[in-house]
């Protein structure tokens, strides 16, 4: 019970500090410039991007301490938000992409939803040994990702998702238990400047703790906990892909 309680807070406070770290660092050294990293937010006001990256890496690096699986699947997460992030268009929802490709078009938003769908497979068939329970544990690593970017319309909204989401698993044991805990300190830390206004997570930041949650509940779950979490974030993000995209009409 002591171990279980040291790896939470462990993992924790790893994720926090190496998030609030990592954001300091990026802010000092801005590469490529202030500009690069400032995006208007839906009121107009310019906000930092620094957040993402680092809580991605931050993600990555205390998810894979845990289970390496799990710090690949957040990375690759992270990385394909960025590939948005930085050549994305103004193409919204998953219908658009894929109707883009059906005339042989790929468009960024195409990228990140294969990429994000292999990598949780991938680590699917790592954090689990029968077939079907690593497809189920890909669809929850993948779904989760995009459900929280999906959440993100305003500011705020994907990290208190990330606490939403973290803190109850928080009250389980194991790696799912520390895989909470990683995505819960990213949260903390990024809210305060997210809520504020003063910060975004954009793709990159969203999709990485998407990842991270979706990595715990699938560390977490057996078989049937598997299909219904699975269920639950498919439908959750096939609904909030209806609101976003009712949210960004009204922008």
């Amino acid at each position: 019970m002591i171990d279980d309680v040291f790896g939470r807070t462990r993992s924790l406070a790893l994720a926090a500090a190496l998030t609030r770290a990592g954001t300091a660092a990026l802010r000092t050294a801005a590469p490529g410039g202030r500009a690069r990293w400032t995006r208007r937010n839906h009121a107009g006001r310019a906000v930092e991007l620094y957040a993402g990256p680092a809580s991605a890496l931050a993600a990555a690096v205390a998810a894979g301490l845990v289970r390496p699986a799990a710090g690949l699947a957040v990375l690759a997460a992270g990385a394909c938000g960025a590939y948005d992030d930085l050549a994305g268009d103004e193409r919204r929802g998953f219908r658009a992409h894929l109707s883009a490709l059906r005339h042989g078009e790929v468009t960024s938003g195409a990228v990140k939803l294969f990429g994000i769908s292999a990598a949780g497979l991938l680590a699917g068939a790592r954090m689990k040994e029968r077939p079907l329970d690593q497809v189920l544990a890909g669809v929850v690593v993948a779904g989760a990702a995009h459900l929280v970017n999906l959440v993100d319309v305003r500011p705020g909204r994907a990290a208190l998702a990330g606490l939403a989401l973290g803190v109850p698993g928080l009250l389980r044991r194991g790696p799912g238990a520390e895989l909470s805990a990683v995505a819960a300190g990213v949260a903390a830390a990024v809210l305060p400047d997210d809520l504020g206004a003063r910060a975004m997570l954009g793709d990159t930041g969203a999709h990485a703790l998407g990842a991270t949650l979706g990595a715990a509940m699938a560390a977490g779950n057996q078989r049937a906990g598997l299909v219904a979490h699975g269920v639950a974030v498919v439908a959750a993000a096939v609904y909030w892909e209806r609101v976003s995209a009712w949210a960004r009409s009204l922008i």
